[in-house]
């Protein structure tokens, strides 16, 4: 058994690879930025949650001395940063820091696969830089560079699936014509939890691929053989990557700075550039199709463990779930209904804990929708984020525009706080009492502009939270 630290612990990759690591025994300290927040993960004897943030080290947790290796999966995709390389660059030099102190015999870094001459993206010479900083420190670097990771809940695999299931005819760019060697996401935790204290692979980087090479127009047309669609794509040589970005944001789920950054990254092809990594962990790696067919099981099943929109989109340090679940109520503005209920406690508390996604918002959906492309059009997350799960809530997941931060089913308290672009910071609660349910929208404005958006906005949200609370009881 190792003791093993593991970054980036509430993303795509990292909540996965802690099931895997714990399956093969190990013992993992996960890191989380957020404090407060479930990394959602039961319980387990050999997982610990660590909170802090990389760029403050002053205020991490303690971490044990004696560690064997530590697993390096942060970036900031989620976020458009003003200069990601310096930043990223940064988050690594402290990681090592961190570390220094301890006993770490490896480091496993997942990156992307660039050519190592020409042009690079923003965000594969982000990707890049990185490896170099994490190689300048005392540990022996494992590197893993990944092509496009298809599994239920990645961005790429999110965008895919929206224009290809959204649209019968797909505009697109050039960059339709780059070639990518698209990896299944149960290939990619094969290979990141095997390299593990692999001796052999000690400060080696490593192409990781699947079986096929593809260009993205292909790619795009098998998605559609799959999910037995008719679809043609017409390529347009003058859409650039911002353009394409904006075109992106309003037809899938994802939110502008990923697209941006996946969009500047498909011009360039993603292929391995050797198969040494097949020799030294043998693996049965699957084809695309094999690929789509254990995501879709995985959607159909409710299965979907983690996703891209998992990640806290705050820009403050070391932020806290904590400070956001009492609502302030010292120069707020307010709106309660109170609403007797009509079925039982019960009832109404399995309709609260359906809301957003697919189910909507119990009456004037179109409004919503509405507010949800305005915040796109603004950069922020926008409706399309829609939720992890149909029916179960955990503090941090997304639910549309809104952030998880209190779900306890059994008091029927539930409170969501905006990550919409907004003059000021709102919270939406909902308490189920024996006989009522007390629902509160709150907004705490930003100075004269936030108390003119509320106003200007009351008579909507009189109509909209009206029927919202009328329709969840009713």
């Amino acid at each position: 058994m190792s003791k093993v630290l593991l970054t980036g612990a509430t993303g795509f990759i990292g909540k996965r690879l802690i099931f895997q690591l714990l399956e093969l025994g190990h013992e993992v300290y996960a890191l989380a930025r957020v404090r407060g927040r479930s990394i959602g993960i039961i319980d387990h004897p050999r997982l610990h949650v660590i909170h802090g943030d990389l760029l403050d080290l002053a205020h991490v947790d303690p971490i044990p001395m004696d560690l064997d290796a530590a697993y390096y999966l942060v970036h900031s995709m989620a976020q458009k940063v003003d200069d990601l390389l310096t930043k990223e660059g940064e988050t690594a030099a402290d990681f090592i820091e961190l570390l220094r102190v301890t006993s770490c015999q490896q480091i496993i870094y997942l990156g992307g696969i660039f050519q190592e001459e020409g042009a690079l993206s923003v965000h594969l010479r982000s990707r890049k830089n990185v490896e170099e900083v994490l190689k300048k420190g005392p540990f022996p670097v494992t590197v893993l560079r990944a092509s496009l990771i298809i599994g239920s809940g990645s961005a790429s695999f999110e965008i895919i699936r929206d224009l290809v299931e959204k649209l019968p005819v797909m505009v697109a760019p050039r960059w339709v014509k780059s070639l990518c060697q698209p990896i299944a996401v149960r290939d990619v935790l094969f290979y990141l939890s095997h390299a593990l204290l692999k001796k052999e692979m000690f400060n080696g980087t490593y192409d990781i691929g699947g079986p096929e090479v593809m260009s993205f127009k292909e790619l795009l047309l098998r998605y559609a053989a799959f999910r037995h669609l008719k679809r043609r794509i017409i390529e347009i040589p003058f859409l650039t990557p911002r353009l394409s970005s904006y075109w992106l944001v309003f037809v899938t789920s994802v939110r502008f700075s990923l697209c941006y950054y996946l969009v500047e990254s498909m011009r360039y092809d993603s292929v391995c550039h050797d198969q040494k990594i097949r020799s030294l962990l043998p693996s049965s790696l699957l084809s695309f199709e094999e690929s789509l067919k254990k995501a879709f099981e995985k959607i159909a099943q409710n299965e979907v463990l983690s996703s891209w929109m998992d990640a806290w989109l705050l820009d403050e340090k070391n932020p806290d779930v904590k400070q956001f679940i009492q609502m302030p109520e010292e120069g707020c503005l307010k709106d309660e209904k109170r609403v007797p209920l009509r079925i039982s406690r019960e009832a109404v508390i399995d309709r609260i804990w359906s809301i957003g996604g697919k189910t909507g918002w119990y009456g004037v959906n179109w409004a919503w929708r509405i507010r949800g492309v305005i915040d796109q059009v603004l950069k922020g997350t926008g409706m399309n984020r829609g939720r992890r799960h149909p029916t179960e809530i955990e503090v941090g997941d997304s639910i549309d525009f809104w952030r998880v931060v209190k779900a306890d089913k059994e008091k029927g308290q539930l409170i969501l706080y905006a990550q919409m672009k907004l003059p000021g910071e709102a919270w939406l609660q909902f308490v189920v009492k024996e006989k009522e349910l007390v629902q509160t929208a709150l907004f705490r404005p930003r100075g004269l502009w936030g108390r003119l958006y509320w106003y200007g906005l009351t008579p909507f949200h009189f109509f909209i939270f009206r029927k919202m609370a009328k329709n969840l009881t009713r």
